[in-house]
């Protein structure tokens, strides 16, 4: 079993149950860079040209600092990264020393999109959020995106 950002525990059912039945949501594993994981973030960001070396390094960062960092994929039958999206979490002195989740880096295969995968994307986050206690969560995008988003919830 490869190693998963966090446990699975925090990953909605609903959510799943809602994709079509041969696709996966679950934690980023260790194994996703094989699997495309920076092809989709590519699609709406300049990523640069990370090694394999510095993706692991990323990673283990976020797994050392599970209750702050939560990246999420959906996976394709062909076991191909189609879905990425992630909520961090921000400790404040405000909200009775509450949490914020901050959701970001939302990206969809460019063959996938307009299937609904984003949505469910955003939802798996969301549920994410509250699961770990967060009082509310924030999504920045961009001017183009808004219309999606508010579609989303």
């Amino acid at each position: 079993m490869s190693v998963l950002l966090f446990s699975k525990d925090f990953i909605s059912s609903e959510v799943q149950a809602s994709l079509p039945k041969s696709y996966t949501l679950r934690p980023l594993s260790i194994d996703d860079y094989e699997r495309g994981f920076f092809d989709v973030l590519s699609v709406f960001n300049d990523i640069g040209s990370l090694s394999k070396d510095q993706f692991l390094e990323r990673f283990n960062y976020m797994k050392a600092r599970q209750d702050e960092y939560f990246v999420i994929v959906i996976i394709s039958p062909e076991d191909r990264v189609i879905g990425t999206g992630a909520i961090f979490v921000e400790h404040k002195f405000i909200f009775n020393a509450g949490r914020v989740g901050h959701i970001e880096d939302v990206a969809i295969d460019k063959n996938h999109q307009g299937k609904h995968f984003g949505s469910s994307v955003v939802q798996a986050l969301k549920y994410i959020g509250v699961k770990i206690g967060c009082v509310k969560a924030i999504l920045d995008c961009s001017v183009e995106n808004i219309p999606f988003y508010e579609k989303c919830g």
